[in-house]
C-alpha cells in the first residue's frame, strides 16, 4: 500500500500541488468487484483545500488516472455502518450517497479517522459521524504510517518558513567571505558569535550616545508646546469674531428663503390665475352665438357648432386640487351649465321643428304623386296605374343633407345632455317611422296595381281639401304631447287584387289541369313581374342604406353590429343556415351605441317586411310560377347585402323574407306532387302525354331560364329531384290504371317525353334520371313491339315451335323431316295459308291498332313501326333457318321475301 500511495503522490497529486494523506482500496457496495482507491488529499497552497479523490486503474496500462473528486465541505455524513463488530463496508453522503467496501477493516478505519481530523482542523462545519468508534474520534493517534502523513507533517509544515531572496543573498556574501565555513562549521559559528558580541557593544555605546540629543530634543518638543497653546488662544478669539458674523449670515439667508419662497408662490398663484382664465373663459361671441345663434342659416350652425365646442372644453377641462372649492369657479360652472341648457333646449325644439317641417313637406309631397285630388270630369274609380305614376319611392337626399348640417350640434348634444338626444332620436323615428310607412305602403299598392292592372271597383279618390285637412291633422299630431305622434296610420287607399278579374286563376299551379291552359301562362306577364318585382327590391335597397348611412352620420352611431334580445329562428336554405331575427315594436335599452342603428331602422322600417310578405303572397296567388322569380332575385339582394354588412337591418330584413319566399318555393314544389298523385284520367279516351308531364317541360324551361348564374341554384336542384321522382312514379301509376290506353304506350310515350326534354334542357344534377327515362323508354317500346305484333303467322309459328321441341328432346335436326305430323308435306301446306295478300293484310290491320293506342304529340308510329317491321323480319330469318337446317335440300320456302315485308310495311305507312 505504501508504494501504491507514493506512485499516486508522484503521478497524480504532486502535479496537482497536493499532498496525500491518507487513502483506502474500495469496491462499490453490491456491484461487480471494480477496484478503486479513494484518497483524502490537502492542497500545497493556501488557503488549504481538502478533497476526497477516487483514483482508478487504467483499462489501457498500470497507470492511475483521476476519475471523480469531492469537496470535503460537501461531505454530510460519515457512516461506518458497525461501530462494534469489524465490518468493511461504510457509506459517504455527498449530493447522494456512495456505498464503499474497503479491502480491509483496518484501512476503512484508518480512512475514517483521516477525515475525522480533517473536519476538526480545517472546518467549520462539522461532519456527522455514524456508527464510528470513540476510539477512532480522538485527536492523538497511534504512532505509525498515518501518524507521519497526517499530524507531524502538517505541524512540520506550520513551524518551517521559508528564507526570502535577501536572507539568502546576505548568507551566501558571508559564506564567500569565509571560505572555511563549510569545512570547518564549529570555527565558522564562533566567528559569527565573535563578531555578533561586537555588533552588540557597538549598539550600547550608541545608545548611551544618543541620551544627550534625547534631551535636546525634549526641551524643543516643551517650546513647541507653548508655541501651540498661543496659537489656540488667538484661533478661540478668531472663532468668536466669526460667529457673530455667522449669525448675521444665517438672519440674512433666512430673509432670503422667504423672498425666495414669497416670490415662487405668486408665480403658482399667477399660473393658476392663468390657467383658469386660459380653460374657462368663454368667449363674448360664443356665449351671443349660444344665447342667439340663427340655427336656420350655414353661417349661424357654423358659429353655435365652435360655441358650442368651446364651452364643451371649458366644462370639461381638468381642474387641479382645490380649483373647484373657487367661488368664481363655482360660479362659472354654474354659467357654463346655464348657457348649456338653454342652448341645449334651444336647439332640441329648433332640431324638432325641423323634423315637422320636413315631414309636412314630405306629406304633401306623397299626396301630390299619389293623385288623391279629384280631376272635374273624371272617372273617380280610375287606378293609380291608369294616372302612370312611376313605381319609385321619393328621394331623402335633400332632407339628409339639411339634416347633416347639424350633426356636429347632434354629436354635443349627445355628450352634454344625452335627455335631449334621446328625446330627438325618438321623435325622429316617430316621424320617419309614419312617412316612411305611408310611401312605402303607397309605392307598394303601385306595385300590385301594375302586377294586377286592377283594384276594386268600389275604391274612391279624396278630394283636395281631403288632402289639406289630412295634412293638417298630420302636422299637428307632430306637435303633441312629449314630442309623440298620433292620428291615423295611413291615409293611403289599399289596393287589392280583383278575385274575378284576375288573369290568373287562384288556383293557378303547374299542375291544375281543371283550370289551367297554355295561354294563362303567359310569358310576357311573367316577365313583367319579375321587373317590377326587381324595381321593387332595386328602390327598397338604396332607401334603406342611405337612411342607415345618414342615421351612423347624424346621431353619431356606429354600424355592423348585432341587435342583442331578439329572438332568432333559423331555417335550413340550399345547406346554409339563414336567420330569421323577430324585434318586439318597443324600442328596448341599447346596450351600446352600434345596437342603436339597428334599433332605429326596425322601428322606422316597420312595414317593409309586412309589405314584402304581401307583395310575395300577391305575386304567389297570380302565378305560383312567380315563386321562382321571387327566389332568385331575392337570393340575388341579400347575397349583395350580406357582403356590404352581414349584420344590417336590409340584411336581415331581406334574409326574413328570403325564408318566406323560400317557403312559398318548397310549398309550390309539394302542391305539384301532390296534384300529381292526385290526378285522374279518363278511362274513354288514350291517354298520351300526361298533363304534369308537359308541365315539367314547361316549367324545367321556364326555371332553367331563370336560374341561370343565380346564387340559389341547389334549391331549383333539389325541387328538380323532387318533381322528377314524382312524375316517375305518378307517371307508372297512370299507366297501371290504363284501360283505354296500354301500359307499355303510357309509359313509353311519356318516358320518351321526359328523355327528350331533359336532353334538350342538359340539367346536369338530372343526369342519372335522364338515362333512366331513356331505359324505361327503351325497355317498354321493346315490351310494346313484342306484345302487339305477337305472332302473325300463328300456325306456321306454332308449327316451328313444335319442330323446336323435337330438338330439344333430342332428335337431330336434319331428321326432324322425318317425323309424321313435321314432314315437308306438313309444312308445305302451313306455309301455304300464308300467301303474301294474307300477310299484308295482317300487317294493315297491326298498323291499324298500333296508330289507336299511340297520340299524336309524341309522333312515335313511325318508331314503333319500324322496330315492329325489324321484329317481324327476325322472326322471318328464324323461320327461315329453321327451314335450312331441318329440311335441307327440300326446295321449300315461304311464299313471300324480306323484301316483300319491307315493300308492305313501306305501303302501308304512306298509305295511312
Amino acid at each position: 500500500m505504501t508504494a501504491i500511495k507514493h506512485a499516486l503522490q508522484r503521478d497524480i497529486f504532486t502535479p496537482n500541488d497536493e499532498r496525500l494523506l491518507s487513502i483506502v482500496n474500495v469496491c462499490k457496495a453490491g456491484k461487480k468487484k471494480k477496484n478503486c482507491f479513494l484518497c483524502a488529499t490537502v492542497t500545497t497552497e493556501r488557503p488549504v483545500q481538502v478533497n476526497v479523490v477516487k483514483v482508478k486503474k487504467s483499462d489501457k496500462g498500470d497507470f492511475y488516472k483521476r476519475q471523480i473528486a469531492w469537496a470535503l465541505r460537501d461531505l454530510a455524513v460519515v457512516d461506518a455502518k458497525d461501530a462494534i463488530k469489524e465490518n468493511p463496508e461504510f457509506d459517504l453522503h455527498f449530493e447522494k450517497i456512495y456505498k464503499w467496501v474497503a479491502s480491509s477493516t483496518a484501512e476503512k478505519n484508518a480512512f475514517i479517522s483521516c477525515i475525522w481530523k480533517l473536519n476538526q482542523r480545517y472546518l467549520r462545519k462539522k461532519i456527522d459521524f455514524v456508527n464510528v468508534s470513540s476510539q477512532l474520534l480522538e485527536e492523538s493517534v497511534p504512532s505509525g504510517e498515518n501518524q507521519s502523513v497526517t499530524g507531524g507533517d502538517e505541524e512540520a509544515v506550520d513551524e518551517y518558513q521559508e528564507l526570502n531572496a535577501r536572507e539568502e543573498q546576505d548568507i551566501e556574501i558571508m559564506m564567500e567571505g569565509c571560505e572555511y565555513a563549510i569545512s570547518n562549521a564549529e570555527a565558522f559559528a564562533e566567528k559569527l558569535s565573535r563578531e555578533l558580541q561586537v555588533l552588540d557593544g557597538a549598539n550600547i555605546q550608541s545608545i548611551m550616545a544618543s541620551e544627550k540629543q534625547v534631551n535636546i530634543l525634549m526641551k524643543l518638543l516643551d517650546e513647541a508646546l507653548k508655541e501651540v497653546d498661543q496659537i489656540e488662544f488667538k484661533l478661540s478669539s478668531y472663532e468668536e469674531m466669526l460667529q457673530s458674523v455667522k449669525e448675521q449670515m444665517d438672519q440674512i439667508s433666512e430673509s432670503n428663503h422667504l423672498i425666495h419662497l414669497s416670490n415662487t408662490n405668486n408665480v403658482k398663484l399667477l399660473s393658476e390665475i392663468e390657467f383658469l382664465v386660459n380653460h374657462m373663459d368663454l368667449a363674448k361671441g360664443h356665449i351671443k352665438a349660444l344665447q342667439e345663434g340663427d340655427l336656420a342659416s350655414s353661417r349661424g350652425i357654423e358659429a353655435c357648432t365652435n360655441a358650442a365646442d368651446a364651452l364643451l372644453q371649458c366644462m370639461n377641462v381638468a381642474l387641479r386640487p382645490g380649483h373647484d372649492m373657487l367661488h368664481a369657479v363655482k360660479q362659472q360652472q354654474q354659467r357654463f351649465s346655464d348657457l348649456r341648457e338653454q342652448f341645449a333646449r334651444r336647439l332640441a325644439s329648433h332640431l324638432n321643428n325641423v323634423f315637422v317641417q320636413q315631414f309636412t313637406q314630405a306629406l304633401l309631397q306623397l299626396y301630390s304623386r299619389s293623385n288623391f285630388l279629384s280631376v272635374p270630369g273624371h272617372d273617380q274609380s280610375s287606378t293609380l296605374a291608369q294616372h302612370s305614376i312611376e313605381l319609385t319611392l321619393p328621394n331623402h337626399h335633400p332632407f339628409h343633407r339639411d339634416l347633416l348640417r347639424y350633426a356636429k350640434l347632434m354629436e354635443w348634444l349627445k355628450s352634454t345632455d344625452y335627455g335631449k338626444y334621446e328625446g330627438l332620436t325618438k321623435n325622429y323615428m316617430d316621424y320617419l317611422s309614419r312617412l316612411y310607412e305611408r310611401e312605402i305602403k303607397d309605392f307598394f299598392e303601385v306595385a300590385k296595381i301594375k302586377m294586377t292592372g286592377t283594384t276594386k271597383e268600389s275604391k274612391k279618390f279624396a278630394t283636395l281639401p281631403r288632402k289639406e285637412s289630412a295634412v293638417k291633422q298630420e302636422t299637428e299630431s307632430l306637435h303633441g304631447s312629449s314630442g309623440k305622434l298620433t292620428g291615423s296610420t295611413s291615409s293611403l287607399n289599399k289596393l287589392t287584387v280583383q278575385s274575378s278579374g284576375s288573369r290568373r286563376s287562384q288556383s293557378s299551379s303547374l299542375l291544375d289541369m281543371g283550370n289551367m291552359s297554355a295561354s294563362d301562362l303567359d310569358v310576357a306577364d311573367r316577365t313583367k313581374f319579375d321587373k317590377i318585382f326587381e324595381q321593387v327590391l332595386s328602390e327598397l335597397e338604396p332607401l334603406c342604406l342611405a337612411e342607415q348611412d345618414f342615421i351612423s352620420k347624424f346621431f353619431k352611431l356606429q354600424q355592423h353590429q348585432n341587435i342583442p334580445g331578439t329572438v332568432t329562428e333559423t331555417e335550413d336554405l340550399d345547406g346554409g343556415m339563414l336567420s330569421r331575427q323577430y324585434s318586439s315594436g318597443v324600442l328596448q335599452s341599447i346596450s351600446s351605441e352600434k345596437d342603436m342603428i339597428r334599433q332605429m331602422m326596425i322601428k322606422i322600417f316597420r312595414c317593409i317586411e309586412p309589405e314584402l310578405n304581401n307583395l310575395i303572397a300577391l305575386g304567389d296567388k297570380i302565378d305560383s310560377f312567380n315563386s321562382l322569380y321571387m327566389l332568385v332575385k331575392m337570393s340575388h339582394h341579400v347575397w349583395t347585402a350580406q357582403n356590404v354588412d352581414p349584420a344590417s337591418f336590409l340584411s336581415t330584413t331581406l334574409g326574413n323574407v328570403l325564408v318566406t319566399v323560400k317557403r312559398n318555393f318548397d310549398k309550390c314544389i309539394s302542391n305539384q306532387i301532390r296534384q300529381m298523385e292526385e290526378v285522374k284520367i279518363s278511362k274513354k279516351s288514350k291517354v298520351g302525354i300526361l298533363p304534369f308531364v308537359a308541365e315539367f317541360e314547361e316549367f324545367a324551361g321556364l326555371a332553367e331560364s331563370i336560374f341561370k348564374n343565380a346564387e340559389r341554384r341547389g334549391d331549383l336542384d333539389k325541387a328538380y329531384i323532387k318533381l322528377i321522382r314524382g312524375v316517375f312514379v305518378n307517371v307508372e301509376k297512370v299507366a297501371n290504371e290504363s284501360q283505354k290506353t296500354p301500359r307499355d304506350v303510357v309509359m313509353m310515350e311519356n318516358f320518351h317525353h321526359i328523355f327528350a326534354t331533359l336532353s334538350r334542357l342538359k340539367i346536369s344534377c338530372l343526369e342519372a334520371e335522364k338515362k333512366e327515362a331513356k331505359q324505361k323508354y327503351t325497355d317498354h317500346l321493346q315490351s310494346y313491339v313484342i306484345y302487339s305484333l305477337g305472332q302473325p303467322l300463328e300456325k306456321l309459328n306454332h308449327f316451328f315451335e313444335g319442330v323446336e321441341a323435337r330438338v330439344a328432346q333430342g332428335i337431330r335436326e336434319e331428321e326432324v323431316s322425318y317425323q309424321l305430323a313435321f314432314n315437308k308435306q306438313e309444312l308445305r301446306k302451313v306455309i301455304k295459308e300464308y300467301p303474301g295478300k294474307e300477310v299484308k293484310k295482317g300487317l294493315d290491320n297491326l298498323y291499324k291498332k298500333v296508330d289507336k293506342h299511340l297520340c299524336e304529340e309524341e309522333n312515335l308510329l313511325q318508331v314503333v313501326w319500324h322496330s315492329m317491321q325489324d321484329e317481324f323480319i327476325r322472326q322471318y330469318k328464324h323461320f327461315e333457318g329453321l327451314i335450312a337446317r331441318c329440311y335441307p335440300g327440300s326446295g321449300v320456302t315461304m311464299e313471300f321475301t324480306i323484301q316483300d315485308i319491307l315493300d308492305y310495311c313501306s305501303s302501308i305507312a304512306q298509305s295511312h
